[in-house]
């Protein structure tokens, strides 16, 4: 269900920062999980106060609405190197390696992370000069360049911009700190379906599965060119694989019930953070409270709809179901397929094998505005419904817009009001195989929530979510 839309907030962020590459993103979501199981240990406020925190003024452009119940953070990576991630090369300036939208529904304790892979061509907008930073006109480019010449300011508005969903907070992370909360939970469970010889990524490993300690887990998910097809959709698809059995490490019994272990863990997370200043210990905490029981079905991996550039083949564009998925994100739908988590019960379950066509309604009008009944009847035909009938209320004369429907077309029913802005549904005797449509007073027309409800990650958009999968091994 859509949350709640309420004025933007002022949330705050960051002009310098330690970043990393997007492979550490796995430990985003961990992280996030992780902190909400710490109940009974109140010493981890102490290091929660090891994040690093910086500011950007997003007073500074026009911002997406936010949505109540729904917290978005933008996850970035770079190529930067220097202090101890010095050993992975020499790379100049910010350029981040991976990034990805993070949003989290605190209401119904689902998460889904979508991928913007480094190669999307966007239109960017201007950014104005910085400390460090020369700024940049807007111009055409990878969505990824904004860091390079404007700092994180200018890539929190670009992707802003060009996704329209609004961003809460932003998180980054180093390559040493993923290294170590992987050792800190023992290493990582991966099916490495062939061997891997890659020099660039200092890895090398046997084909089959095993368990990958901190610097192979690194230099899996930084392998691009030795696996797949060698193009980041590849590694971001190898990327999310790591991240569902990274969380499904974390959220295991053995780790869970360790509190050595989860001090290391979060030890290693809190030295390898920057966040917003807005990102506090409090709203971590609500954050992570939310997902305390999230089963890993409701936690979702996609990459952002895409296709080859038209005139390069090296980069990609951003395909028709990107602005569906965005608004869907943004306005803060349930994003889940027939093979989610919710707790579906019969009638929800069936309105996916509703069709229009299949449902039967007669048209009653309460809302003295005449000829009404003839007008919804002509929209309710042109989306496929089947009309038997129109006139004024005799049985039932609701003051609210209604949809009637006898027993077992619960679904039948659902589909009807939400094709509606305003309608509710009740049971009613005497109804057979036939809904009862009336209009009351409330009537607001047509555009309701069922398109955009009806997009789902892993059914309609290849995502995946975090529960084990099957395995070449």
């Amino acid at each position: 269900m859509a949350g709640r839309r309420s004025a933007p907030r002022n949330t705050g962020a960051l002009s310098t920062a330690r970043l990393s590459a997007g492979q550490w993103v796995a430990c985003v979501a961990t992280a996030l999980a992780i902190i909400a199981s710490l109940g009974g240990y109140g010493w981890y406020q102490g290091l929660i106060g090891n994040i690093t925190t910086a500011q950007v003024d997003t007073d500074e452009w026009d911002r997406p609405t936010s949505v109540e119940g729904v917290m978005n953070i933008l996850i970035i990576g770079s190529d930067v190197r220097s202090g101890e991630n010095a050993e992975y090369g020499e790379v100049e300036g910010e350029r981040p390696d991976t990034m990805l939208i993070a949003s989290i529904n605190v209401d119904n304790g689902a998460a889904t992370l979508v991928n913007l892979p480094r190669d999307l061509m966007v239109d960017l907008p201007g950014c104005e000069a910085t400390e460090g930073y020369e700024g940049m006109q807007a111009q055409q480019g990878m969505i990824n360049s904004a860091m390079t010449f404007g700092g994180v300011g200018c890539q929190w508005q670009a992707v802003e911009q060009v996704t329209g969903v609004h961003l809460d907070h932003f998180l980054m992370m180093d390559f040493v700190g993923f290294k170590d909360m992987v050792d800190a939970i023992g290493g990582v469970e991966m099916c490495i379906p062939e061997p891997v010889d890659d020099p660039k990524a200092h890895l090398v490993l046997d084909a089959g599965l095993q368990t990958l300690d901190g610097e192979d887990s690194l230099g899996f998910v930084r392998s691009r060119y030795s696996q797949g097809d060698g193009s980041d959709l590849s590694r971001i698809d190898r990327q999310q694989e790591f991240m569902g059995a990274m969380l499904r490490e974390v959220l295991s019994s053995d780790v869970m019930t360790s509190p050595v272990t989860i001090t290391r863990f979060l030890g290693a997370v809190t030295d390898s953070i920057t966040t917003d200043e807005e990102l506090t210990v409090d709203t971590m905490a609500d954050i992570a409270i939310s997902m305390r029981e999230v089963d890993l079905d409701r936690v979702q991996f996609v990459t952002v709809p895409n296709g080859a550039h038209p005139a390069d083949e090296n980069r990609i564009i951003m395909s028709d179901a990107a602005p569906a998925l965005f608004e869907a994100i943004n306005n803060g739908e349930d994003l889940g397929g027939d093979g989610d988590g919710d707790a579906k019960d019969d009638d929800q379950a069936e309105d996916v094998t509703v069709e229009p066509g299949d449902v039967s309604v007669e048209i009653a009008n309460n809302t003295g505005i005449d000829g009404l009944a003839l007008e919804i009847q002509a929209v309710l035909v042109q989306e496929g419904f089947v009309v038997t009938g129109v006139g004024n209320p005799e049985a039932r004369v609701p003051e609210l817009t209604t949809v009637y429907h006898g027993p077992g077309d619960e679904a039948a029913a659902k589909l009807l009001a939400d094709s509606l802005t305003n309608a509710q549904t009740e049971e009613a005797e005497g109804l057979e195989q036939t809904l009862e449509l009336v209009a009351g007073s409330d009537w607001e027309g047509f555009g309701g929530s069922s398109s955009g409800s009806d997009l789902s990650i892993t059914d309609d958009l290849g995502g995946v979510t975090a529960e084990k999968q099957e395995s070449a091994c």
